[in-house]
């Protein structure tokens, strides 16, 4: 059988409109969950502005209301959506290498309904449980602000381990995770930039040293270096102040960068890595985290909207001048 609930449709143009949406059953291996909370993203940008065919929200949590044949979950048990639907079975899946799923089955909010209706229907294999203690607006932190935050910060480890100084470009939600994350891993200055003053002042109250895009003097040579903001000229501009032996690790998506193979990379001895998200695994490591942490990786959200705020909740979110912005509601029945 189906349910019908009113959900946001994103029909383009920056229009968010509430309209019918039905939502089955869930079958075997599947739970249904009423969902609480789901975290903007940058990434939401192109459905805001060029319309979905599906419910967007990647980064959702909630409760368990209907379990398929197949799955142990109880309902009523409360926990996040991990974005990628992964197989479980090929190549990567058997190495955990969740984020590089071979056979992804869907990508939550993307290709399948996400979190920003009342429901969404899930494998359980792409649910993760959190205790009580976390506050469910603040279980949303799991998926992109510290998981993809923390695995970048993997990817670092890989090829630097004496780290002294870290450079983040990019003081958007990805980039206050990295912030946040980077000081709770090193004892180091972390700086950080942006060409908005608001989030450079937002990032310092994090412990980050805030800079200017146009002027990264004060950063010095930087050992690892992140760029969260996807642009071309960010990223150029982190290796030109990277130490020798130093790592840049591109978080977010966008343009490119060129590299003087001889000159950036075999003299210095320094690694560009890419980071995709997180691996399932790497979910109890950051929920021990945020049990620790909670109060201060729950500040990175500034804004949280009832979800028939939705529309206010984006104009606000791509003017800029946020945190991580949570949509929240009272769970459906």
């Amino acid at each position: 059988m189906t349910r019908t609930a009113l959900a946001p449709k994103f029909t383009g143009a920056g229009t968010i409109e509430f309209a019918d949406h039905e939502y089955p059953d869930p079958g075997p291996g599947q739970l249904l969950l009423a969902v609480q909370a789901n975290a903007l993203c940058g990434t939401d940008r192109h459905q805001y502005y060029d319309g979905s065919s599906v419910v967007p929200g990647h980064e959702a949590a909630g409760t368990v209301l209907q379990t398929g044949d197949g799955t142990t979950t109880p309902v009523g048990t409360r926990g996040a959506v991990f974005l990628m639907d992964f197989c479980g079975e090929c190549r990567s899946c058997k190495y955990d290498a969740t984020n590089q799923c071979l056979a992804k089955r869907a990508d939550m909010g993307f290709t399948q309904d996400g979190g920003y209706g009342p429901y969404e229907l899930v494998h359980e294999s792409n649910f993760f449980p959190i205790t009580d203690d976390i506050e469910i607006g603040n279980a949303t932190m799991l998926l992109d602000v510290m998981g993809t935050s923390s695995h970048a910060l993997g990817r670092a480890a890989l090829v630097r381990q004496d780290v002294e100084s870290v450079y983040i470009a990019g003081a958007g939600p990805i980039g206050l995770g990295l912030t946040v994350m980077s000081k709770l891993k090193y004892d180091v200055p972390v700086y950080i930039s942006d060409f908005s003053r608001w989030r450079l002042e937002f990032a310092e109250s994090f412990g980050a040293i805030p800079l200017l895009a146009d002027d990264l003097t004060a950063a010095g040579h930087p050992d690892l270096a992140f760029d969260a903001s996807g642009k071309e000229s960010a990223r150029r501009a982190a290796l030109d102040i990277l130490s020798p032996r130093g790592a840049l690790i591109c978080v977010g998506h966008g343009e490119s960068v060129t590299l003087d193979v001889s000159g950036d990379l075999i003299s210095p001895e320094r690694a560009v890595l890419g980071s995709e998200y997180f691996r399932y695994d790497e979910m109890p490591g950051n929920l021990a985290l945020l049990q620790d942490h909670q109060e201060l990786i729950g500040r990175v959200i500034s804004h949280r909207f009832p979800v028939a705020d939705i529309a206010e909740a984006f104009r606000l979110f791509m003017a800029g001048e946020t945190g991580k912005v949570v949509v929240t509601q009272d769970g459906a029945s």
